[in-house]
């Protein structure tokens, strides 16, 4: 799932706002049959048929199957419930139960969400997999929940991000100049304005326009959601440049998982790691496949020489890790596995 950019003029007190006033017809349905029958309210923003539904699915049969039924769930998808952004403050409010979260979309309320928005911090997949699974996984979530009163429970993810491109990449010498869209987090502009780059902010919705009008030279995207929007239509050259693994977090509000007893909650974790490896496998196929989809629909895909990206990047790049205060989680993920 994409990064959707945020107008930073728009006021968290607007989000909190509204999330306050959803808790008053929704807090009691969420917490009033207490710890012997509790029915948990999903969120999320994905559709039918992305690894957030399904991963959401499995979670559901899963805690359902460990409890006999004390604990439901009730799932609801495609943004219904609001933004990620808006849904997370509703967790912190206690208004929402379970929700999968953006963390470059909640760095406002926590600052190691930001350790997610550095590039070229994973090896490969084997890497990605044994941070989030293991101690400093845990350490990274424990920290978010310390920030926000938000509890993580696993990570969902696994999108390979690329570079989509209106012109050809044959080489490096080929970013210099490019306007390209990006997050507008530290990191990411600090790593690719030393690529050669002009990151440019530009909104989710006018992307496509801005690739066909030249607002835009191209952008940072995963293979399935490149092919889900059409990039690759008025940005036919991908890039592959691998140079971050997705990230997304499972979530459950703090009050909705004191409302539940010793042996739910065990359940709920239980369930939720699986789900997550489940919802991974089933992000990474669907990533491989639309990739292999873009080609097959005339994309072409240019290997990038990852190693001397990484070069071009580090000085500058770990100036912005030591001024945000992620120098020592960056190292232990860098460590993990060496």
């Amino acid at each position: 799932m994409t990064q959707h950019w945020i107008d930073p003029t728009l006021s968290r007190h607007s989000f909190t706002k509204r999330a306050l006033g959803i808790v008053a017809l929704t807090l009691g349905m969420t917490l009033a049959s207490g710890a012997q029958a509790v029915d948990l309210r999903f969120g999320h923003g994905g559709t039918e048929d992305t690894a957030y539904q399904l991963g959401a699915e499995r979670f559901k049969e899963l805690i359902e199957d460990k409890t006999d039924g004390d604990v439901s769930v009730t799932i609801m998808g495609n943004s219904v419930l609001g933004h990620e952004t808006e849904m997370f403050e509703q967790q912190m409010a206690g208004a929402l139960d379970l929700s999968i979260i953006n963390p470059g979309l909640i760095t406002d309320f926590s600052d190691t969400a930001n350790v997610f928005s550095i590039p070229f911090m994973y090896r490969d997949v084997d890497h990605w997999r044994a941070v989030l699974d293991g101690e400093v996984g845990r350490e990274i979530a424990d920290k978010i929940e310390d920030e926000t009163d938000v509890k993580v429970l696993a990570f969902f993810g696994g999108g390979k991000r690329q570079i989509v491109s209106t012109r050809p990449l044959e080489s490096l010498d080929d970013l210099e100049g490019m306007k390209l869209r990006t997050n507008p987090t530290k990191p990411l502009i600090t790593a690719w304005k030393a690529l050669g780059a002009e990151p440019t902010v530009m909104a989710w919705k006018e992307i496509y326009t801005g690739l066909q009008l030249g607002a835009i030279d191209g952008l940072l995207n995963e293979a399935e959601w490149i092919e889900r929007m059409r990039f690759h239509e008025v940005a036919p050259h991908i890039g592959l440049s691998e140079h971050d693994i997705t990230v997304r977090l499972l979530t459950m509000s703090q009050m909705s998982w004191e409302g539940l007893d010793e042996s739910q909650q065990q359940a709920v974790m239980e369930a939720a790691n699986e789900a997550a490896s489940y919802a991974r496998d089933v992000q990474l196929k669907q990533d491989a496949e639309a990739l292999e989809t873009l080609k097959q629909e005339g994309a072409t895909l240019y290997p990038m020489d990852r190693e001397r990206m990484m070069e071009i990047v580090a000085e500058p790049l770990q100036q912005v890790i030591d001024e945000m205060g992620l120098s020592e989680l960056h190292q232990k993920i860098v460590n993990v596995g060496k």
